[in-house]
Parts: C-alpha cells; sequence; structure tokens
C-alpha cells in the first residue's frame, strides 16, 4: 500500500515529466538543452537590399547546381582524366553564372597563369596596375571548397575584390585537394609557394588569407612555416573557418547543422576526402589550435564570420585564444549571413567586408 510520501513522490514526478515535455526547453544534467522547433525568420539587421539579393542568390545557386548535375555530373570509380573533365566542366559553367559575372564586372582585374616552385597558381593584378606602395607587398588566396574543390572557381571571386581595392598582386594557390591526395599535401604546396616568393618579397610584406578551407589551411600553413623554420608572413586573414578541427561539437556548429538539416551527419563527413578516415586531430600541423607555442607565434590575425555560419564558435574561440596568447588579432562577426557570404559581392556587407580586409593588411604590411 503506498503512503502519502509515495504519492506525492510519484506526484512530483509526473509533474516534472510533464513540464520538460511543455517548457520552451529544458537542460539535462549533461548540458545538453532541448529546444522546440522553431522558426528563424530573416534578421531584421539585414536591409532589404540584402534580403532581396539573398533571395536571388539562393534561386541562382539552385539552378546552377542543377544544371551542374545534368550537364557535369560526377562519373562512379572515377579515374584521374575524367576527374579533370568533370572539373573542366564544372569551372564552365561557374564562369558563366550571375556571381562570377557580377564580381568580374564590378571589379577588374588581369588574370594570369603562373607555375611557381611546381605549383599552378592564377595571379590577379588590378588593370590600372599595382599600386606603387604596393609593388614590394603579394597577397596569397587560399580558396573555400573543404578541401575537395573550388580551384579556378571560388577562387576568383575570393581574390579578384582584394586584388582590385587594395591594388596588389593576389597569388591563388591551386592546392591538392582530397580525395586523390590527403593531409598534408595542401599546407606542402603553400609552403612551396611561399618559399618561392620569399626570394623576392619580405616576410613582413606577404599575406596570407583564406575563407572556409582556406581560413583552416592559412593555420595550417602558419603552423607548417614554424616547423620549416621559415620566417613568418606580415599578416594573415581567417575567414569564415579557424584553427580548430573542420567540425568541433560547438553551439554553431549545432545550430547551424540543425537548421540546415545537418544534424546526425558524422563530424568529419565532409572533410574525410582530405583529413583521412581516421585524422589525428591532436597534430597541431593540422589543428593549430592545440598548440599554444605555435598560435602565439602567428603574426597580426584577422577573423572574419557571421552569425549563421557553423564556424561561428570555432573562430570566436580562436580569437580568443590568440588574444590570451598576447597576439594581435581582430574579430569581425557579421549578423544574419551564412557560411562564406563575401562570395556574393552584390552584398553591402560583402563589400564592407573587403574594406575590413583592405585596411587591415594596408596596416600591417611594413
Amino acid at each position: 500500500m503506498k503512503t502519502k510520501t509515495d504519492i506525492l513522490l510519484t506526484f512530483l514526478i509526473l509533474i516534472s515529466v510533464y513540464a520538460c515535455k511543455t517548457q520552451k526547453y529544458y537542460v539535462k544534467e549533461d548540458g545538453t538543452i532541448h529546444v522546440p522547433a522553431y522558426v528563424l525568420p530573416e534578421s531584421s539587421f539585414l536591409s532589404d537590399e540584402s534580403k532581396a539579393i539573398i533571395k536571388k542568390q539562393r534561386e541562382e545557386e539552385r539552378k546552377l547546381f542543377q544544371e551542374w548535375s545534368v550537364v557535369c555530373p560526377y562519373p562512379e570509380n572515377p579515374d584521374e582524366d575524367e576527374i579533370m573533365t568533370h572539373e573542366v566542366c564544372k569551372q564552365e559553367y561557374f564562369y558563366k553564372s550571375p556571381i562570377y559575372l557580377n564580381t568580374q564586372a564590378r571589379y577588374n582585374v588581369n588574370v594570369e597563369i603562373d607555375t611557381i616552385n611546381g605549383v599552378y597558381t592564377e595571379v590577379f593584378t588590378p588593370l590600372e596596375g599595382i599600386r606603387e606602395e604596393n609593388r614590394d607587398r603579394v597577397l596569397i588566396n587560399l580558396h573555400s571548397g573543404a578541401f575537395m574543390y573550388g580551384s579556378r572557381t571560388f577562387s576568383r571571386v575570393e581574390s579578384i575584390p582584394i586584388a582590385s581595392m587594395l591594388g596588389i598582386k593576389v597569388i591563388s594557390i591551386d592546392y591538392r585537394m582530397g580525395p586523390k591526395y590527403q593531409f598534408p599535401a595542401a599546407s606542402e604546396d603553400v609552403t612551396a609557394v611561399y618559399k618561392a616568393l620569399l626570394k623576392t618579397y619580405k616576410p613582413e610584406n606577404i599575406g596570407i588569407y583564406g575563407y572556409a578551407a582556406g581560413g583552416a589551411l592559412t593555420s595550417q600553413a602558419l603552423a607548417w612555416f614554424q616547423k620549416e623554420n621559415l620566417p613568418l608572413p606580415g599578416a594573415v586573414g581567417i575567414i569564415c573557418m579557424a584553427a580548430a578541427e573542420p567540425r568541433p561539437k560547438t553551439d554553431s556548429m549545432h545550430m547551424v547543422s540543425a537548421i540546415l538539416g545537418y544534424e546526425g551527419i558524422a563530424p568529419f563527413t565532409f572533410f574525410e576526402p582530405y583529413y583521412g578516415a581516421n585524422p589525428d586531430f591532436e597534430d597541431p600541423l593540422l589543428v593549430p589550435l592545440k598548440s599554444k607555442k605555435i598560435l602565439s607565434n602567428f603574426p597580426p590575425s584577422l577573423l572574419i564570420v557571421s552569425t549563421r555560419d557553423f564556424h561561428l564558435s570555432s573562430v570566436v574561440y580562436t580569437h580568443t585564444q590568440l588574444i590570451k596568447l598576447g597576439v594581435e588579432a581582430e574579430l569581425h562577426v557579421w549578423e544574419g549571413l551564412g557560411h562564406v557570404f563575401l562570395a556574393n559581392s552584390e552584398l553591402p556587407e560583402s563589400r564592407d567586408a573587403y574594406r575590413v580586409i583592405v585596411n587591415f593588411f594596408n596596416k600591417h604590411f611594413n
């Protein structure tokens, strides 16, 4: 027979269970927060112009990817020639895309192909010529694309605005990527180009910046330079990714993944072709955030991210650690925008970000 205490305890348990099911959220003992489904409207801080551009971009990207899938389908078990044919097909379609054509129309630059220390590169210079103060300076771009794509495509929309606005030579490196190559192939390629540039430029007059995977590679390259006892560049831009592992268990990773329908996907799926099935995320050459010694030697660092980016937490945390170690670092966060928003030069926020990049390197070049 139940006592009054038993009945009271049962009642309290039922009330607790009901509360957990009906309240807006509840927190488990391990700190996991359970949140019900909710609607996430566009940020009120976005202008009507930006909202219209983002809507148009979604439609254009959907159309582009549909065309790619039909005209440039990825072959099953492709050999090297088939992979190259597929990449050339995608490049041709990319060059016809509004995002590329709009960037070309807004910023006037020359594009030349060069091989530097055995590595394929694209060299961007302003049509009106390199500014006098930048003749002994150079920027290296490390393109986005999850270490699987982005060369000769995304690399262009990342390099063209900066070369034009800063009046400087930008060299974009077509580094080796997965699945054919794995870490540290990209770091080795960046180092090969950097060594060659050191013969012409003072290290303090070389800057490196990268978006997304290119941002991660920027931090990895700094670690690799230290391993090789090379002088470090004058400044770097780590943009829309950071010195952390590719998909850590962070607030922004979980929240944005849930919003985009990626929740539950294995943490490293997108990066496995380059990082391998069992990467050593304790290796500071792969994850520089693991070494205070490496981080403390970073040159002045610019970090850029947005509130709807998977990597917001990683970028913010990387900035925090750099500041704690005494590294000069700037953090800029844009509201209401997604991953690599800077790729669309039509966005006013993107052009604001370009100005931040230009001013940062201008400030830190010798």
